[in-house]
């Protein structure tokens, strides 16, 4: 293949676009302007989607970025047009999509094949750039010059879409996403938030890659007017938006870090929504007649991880044992009132022929974790568990249970809290355990399980845990066309990341509830996003 204007290579090429984008105009706008209180806005404080890979962002995005294909969150989670009207595979490495006509960017321009190539080019995804020991929870460094992605930028890209080698523009509306391999699942690549499409001259026209990254501009509903990390972001009606006209004036999503000022902003009217609220206090909100909490669960499930790199958890045995001390179930019932369940396995059911139904997460079984802990010579070290406060909806509270299950088989565990994921999962000092979550942003495990534990994932990538045969099986899960070859494949991936050489341990489904002024005819979805589109504003 050559490199012309109608093609773009994901190599190094030259700079690219980042104008204002066009805010919503008029003074008798009589929409409404409402407030979202938020643990956490961003883990990066940037809002580009691939440098925020996290729950917290997901929850942004959905007012600003938009993709060719789009999830159906608030539906049968099923594929359906986004920024592409029609896609087609041309073979198993080829996706051809064809382009909305009229959509228009926050800057005013109309979106073009030009666009869509530059999103997935080096310039934005940062091809190239060395991504080994990336933190993608770390803060951005305070950098106003030069528009070089950071490295993390770079190993979201590759673990997100692996193989993608080329963009074709074919005519005006219809373009080729080109793989060098056989690609399964390759329709919902593109609905990931990742692949958000953005406006070249926007980026070109950024001063830095970091001021770019505080305000992307993309197609959603809502354009991005300020942003100050750890404390606000504001998005205002996008009136060209391609999907009809939003429904608000302006969001504001405000940080408020505990889940008890969160509530108490919606008490006084200081907020309309509060978000991550624990089950204990569904009861208080819905004592008050003007509020209720709505939510359920979500293709995201909550793990403990683990550092196989400490001389104490590199025996294998010590780490299956601390998955048979963890009483899954008292956690669901005490802390979740039976809303939640236990999966089977880090898999969801939406993964079709995929999903192993017979699979089952290592049972609890103290007498069991005894005798591994007997086995390895475990003399009684401590193993640390790096804990945060409640970023995970009831994190503490499930944290103390954990403990008191692993010191009853004789694990010493000791908490050790941490403010932010840059001290979580740095290397200085000794990392024992973890808490951490996962999604999936389509509906095959490729989704999942390589981006998290693979070779080009974020455990892999910190230096936490690798697994030599796993990693090849990430390539057979990411590269084979035969169902049946896949499937085993994801077989023996469960196996050895749940039961012989622990990379994690699965705790249960993701459970994400709201609170919410009852008037606001607003529904959530099956994921951490908001989404505040006019199809989701309906009484």
């Amino acid at each position: 293949m050559t490199l012309s204007r109608r093609t773009l290579l994901l190599a190094p090429a030259g700079l690219l676009p980042l104008s204002r984008p066009a805010l919503s105009q008029g003074a008798a706008d009589s929409r409404p302007t409402l407030t979202v209180a938020v643990q956490k806005l961003a883990n990066s404080n940037t809002l580009e989607p691939l440098r925020e890979s996290s729950n917290v962002g997901t929850r942004l995005m959905a007012s600003y970025a938009e993709t060719l294909l789009a999830q159906d969150w608030l539906g049968d989670l099923s594929l359906q047009p986004g920024l592409a009207t029609a896609w087609r595979r041309i073979d198993d490495r080829v996706l051809e999509v064809t382009l909305r006509p009229g959509v228009r960017f926050h800057d005013g321009r109309e979106m073009t094949a030009e666009d869509v190539s530059f999103s997935f080019g080096a310039e934005r995804m940062g091809s190239g750039v060395a991504t080994t020991g990336g933190n993608l929870f770390g803060s951005v460094p305070g950098r106003t010059t030069g528009k070089a992605p950071p490295p993390e930028t770079a190993a979201i890209a590759r673990r997100s879409f692996p193989g993608l080698v080329a963009v074709e523009i074919r005519d005006a509306q219809t373009v080729r996403l080109v793989h060098d391999r056989p690609t399964p699942a390759i329709e919902g690549r593109f609905a990931q938030l990742a692949a958000m499409i953005v406006s070249r001259s926007a980026f070109e026209a950024a001063p830095s890659w970091l001021d770019w990254a505080r305000r992307p501009v993309g197609t959603g509903p809502y354009a991005i007017a300020e942003f100050r990390p750890d404390q606000l972001l504001r998005v205002v009606a996008h009136d060209a938006y391609w999907g009809g006209r939003p429904p608000l004036k302006e969001i504001r999503f405000v940080e408020v870090p505990e889940v008890s000022s969160r509530l108490n902003m919606l008490a006084s009217g200081e907020a309309d929504f509060a978000c991550d609220v624990p089950p204990d206090l569904i009861g208080e909100v819905e004592r008050r007649p003007r509020q209720h909490v709505v939510g359920g669960l979500i293709m995201n499930m909550r793990l403990s991880v683990f550092d196989k790199t400490n001389p104490v958890l590199a025996d294998a045995r010590m780490r299956r044992a601390l998955t048979h001390s963890i009483d899954r179930q008292s956690i669901v019932d005490a802390l979740w009132g039976g809303r939640t369940s236990i999966p089977c396995g880090e898999q969801f059911p939406f993964y079709g022929e995929m999903y192993q139904a017979d699979w089952n997460v290592p049972e609890f079984n103290p007498d069991e974790a005894k005798r591994l802990l007997k086995e390895s010579g475990y003399k009684g070290e401590p193993i640390p568990y790096r804990l945060l406060n409640n970023y995970y909806t009831g994190q503490v509270t499930t944290a103390q249970i954990l403990v008191e299950g692993w010191r009853a088989v004789g694990l010493n565990v000791q908490i050790e809290t941490r403010e932010n994921f840059s001290q979580v999962l740095s290397k200085e000092g000794a990392r024992g355990l973890w808490d951490w979550s996962n999604s999936a942003a389509f509906n095959d495990p490729t989704a999942s399980m390589p981006r998290a534990h693979g070779p080009e994932g974020q455990q892999w990538q910190v230096g936490a845990w690798r697994n030599e045969e796993f990693g090849k099986l990430c390539a057979v899960l990411d590269g084979s066309v035969y169902p049946v070859e896949r499937r085993r494949a994801f077989r023996r991936m469960l196996e050895i990341a749940e039961r012989e050489d622990p990379a994690y341990s699965v705790l249960h489904q993701t459970v994400n509830f709201t609170a919410k002024r009852r008037d606001l005819p607003w529904k959530p979805g099956q994921s951490f996003g908001m989404d505040f589109r006019a199809n989701n504003w309906k009484a």
